[in-house]
């Protein structure tokens, strides 16, 4: 049977896929593997737990409820918040864990839950499997005192707006910049702008509409055309977009050209490698990130540390070197030294502080980094599991590495779903790029064809 977590908790479409007795069996197994004793000082275990706009996000978030109160877990209930911001209430609580409704950056029909421990860690993989094992067990239900009292999370927006404010150099440190900031229609409809204003910034809003299961609709950081208009329309010094759950952030500047998460995560190495907080010298980034980041940081004295796709596997590697930044190119950005995942509002909170620090612009804080042109081709219907060993393409993958040589590189990925090859390919010119990605590509699918 295929396994339920993926590289983000457990997403499908809503009441579908997303049933509430999954959600209900789901947060059974979460309370008996997350759900130790005593973490308040008392006789029960506690668990906050929060949701994005999505319309299924209220009969998902009562099945986790009732599921979690049904094994002895009190549960504290954030409503609609940012998926950064539950992690950072769990954390900030002591809670026994948290729960995230919320399929981030998919369309409004799609859910998910997504699993924090305490501390607001996300899980690895062998807890998960745990809590899926879970699944179908005779368990011993508590009655009468002993079943879980679900409440409301007081307050929860105020403190992770202030907890927000509180990581910055000093009060009002955006003031002079004029932002438009595009909510997807998403769980930072309200804390997105709110948070930017109140550090001083001149903000214009977009996509900030949560009725009707408009989440991610053609607005937020998978959809950057209407962001780019409006920072046209009004002038703004930049624009940053965040996704459903806010925890990613991609910019546009002045001009409308886009910040992807490689140039925001550059912008922000540097600024800490500046102030002695770069731990190691050191950025944590994964496979996908352009060569043209790793040729920058190297200028600069900084080494980039390398994983598998996924925040969590960053921010594990993080963790194991103690690194203060790191992240992915689609905008997912971790900030050690401030949150336990990455968070988008912190991250446009930060890049803001530098462009009002610095005195320089969005583009020519970018500018640190120049992208390498970057082809990728699907090969469909191929033998995904010979993909790293099959010699044939081994070697023609090494031979276009030597000609590409140190500006430029190649990457397969099997995917985790579909048998298909991803062939990445980056050069010093799309004509180069495209050239290698085809021919490899052509390889592929000849000799690992089905």
């Amino acid at each position: 049977m295929a396994r339920l977590f993926g590289t983000d908790g457990v997403r499908g479409r809503a009441n579908v896929d997303i049933t509430a007795e999954l959600a209900v069996d789901l947060s059974v197994g979460a309370a008996h593997v997350l759900g130790t004793l005593g973490a308040f000082g008392g006789t029960r275990p506690r668990a906050v737990i929060g949701r994005d706009t999505r319309p299924s996000g209220d009969f998902l978030a009562a099945a986790v409820s009732a599921g979690l109160a049904s094994a002895g877990v009190d549960v504290v209930d954030a409503g609609i918040i940012a998926t950064p911001g539950l992690a950072f209430l769990v954390q900030s609580s002591g809670a026994d864990l948290g729960v995230m409704i919320s399929a981030s950056h998919n369309p409004a029909p799609d859910n998910g839950i997504k699993f924090f421990a305490r501390g607001g860690t996300k899980l690895p993989d062998e807890v998960e499997d745990a809590i899926e094992a879970r699944i179908g067990e005779k368990w011993e239900r508590p009655q009468g005192d002993a079943v879980g009292v679900i409440t409301r999370y007081e307050g929860a927006h105020e403190q992770y707006v202030e907890h927000l404010l509180g990581t910055l150099e000093k009060p009002q440190s955006l003031a002079g910049i004029t932002v438009v900031v595009d909510c997807a229609h998403g769980a930072a409809f309200e804390t997105g702008p709110e948070v930017l204003r109140r550090a001083g910034a001149t903000v214009h809003v977009i996509g900030d509409r949560t009725g009707g299961g408009v989440i991610n609709d053609g607005v937020g950081s998978t959809h950057l055309g209407p962001l780019q208009a409006a920072v046209r329309e009004h002038g703004a010094d930049l624009g940053v977009a965040f996704d459903g759950d806010a925890d990613r952030c991609l910019a546009v500047d002045a001009e409308g050209e886009v910040l992807d998460g490689d140039q925001i995560m550059a912008i922000l190495a540097l600024d800490l490698k500046e102030k002695g907080r770069l731990h190691d010298d050191t950025l944590v980034v994964t496979v996908m990130s352009n060569l043209g980041l790793k040729l920058a940081m190297r200028e600069h004295g900084i080494l980039l540390g390398q994983t598998g796709v996924g925040d969590r596997y960053v921010l594990e590697e993080m963790n194991l070197g103690g690194y203060s930044i790191g992240g992915e190119q689609s905008g997912h950005v971790i900030l050690a030294d401030h949150a336990t995942t990455g968070d988008g509002e912190l991250t446009a909170l930060h890049l803001i502080q530098r462009m009002a620090e610095t005195g320089k612009t969005a583009r020519e804080l970018a500018d640190v980094m120049t992208r390498l042109p970057q082809a990728l081709i699907n090969v469909k219907n191929v033998d995904k599991a010979r993909a790293t060993i099959d010699r044939g393409v081994l070697d023609a993958v090494a031979a276009a590495e030597a000609e590409l040589g140190e500006h430029g590189r190649v990457l397969l990925r099997p995917s985790g779903t579909e048998p298909v090859v991803r062939v990445m390919v980056e050069a010093p010119t799309d004509e180069l790029a495209t050239a290698t990605a085809e021919r490899l590509a052509a390889l592929v699918g000849e000799r690992l064809a089905l």
